[in-house]
């Protein structure tokens, strides 16, 4: 019987997909980078909170991209995890 290897594509899809989820994980973190833990809010710092509301808007407009690359990247490390396995089992079999 025949045994297969990993395809490259397979590889270069993932390593694109996971490094896509990498790059918004950095850019996510930067973002929260200067966000305050708590904030007092008196008249003159209306502007501290607008800053605040902008970073807070930004990262809920990444969340579902995160989430996807992220879900997409695992999906495909455990197919290719799969895929190493089967060939391993067919190859010791």
């Amino acid at each position: 019987m025949k045994s297969f290897s990993i395809n490259p594509t397979i590889l270069i899809i993932w390593a694109i997909v996971t490094l896509a989820f990498l790059l918004l994980i950095a850019y996510r973190s930067q973002i929260t980078r200067y966000e305050e833990d708590q904030l007092f809010l008196n008249g003159g710092e209306s502007h501290e909170k607008q800053e605040q509301n902008e970073i807070v808007r930004k990262v809920q407009r990444l969340a579902p991209y995160v989430k996807i690359l992220g879900g997409a990247a695992s999906l495909v490390t455990f197919g290719i995890v799969g895929l190493w396995a089967y060939d391993a089992w067919l190859r010791l079999r």
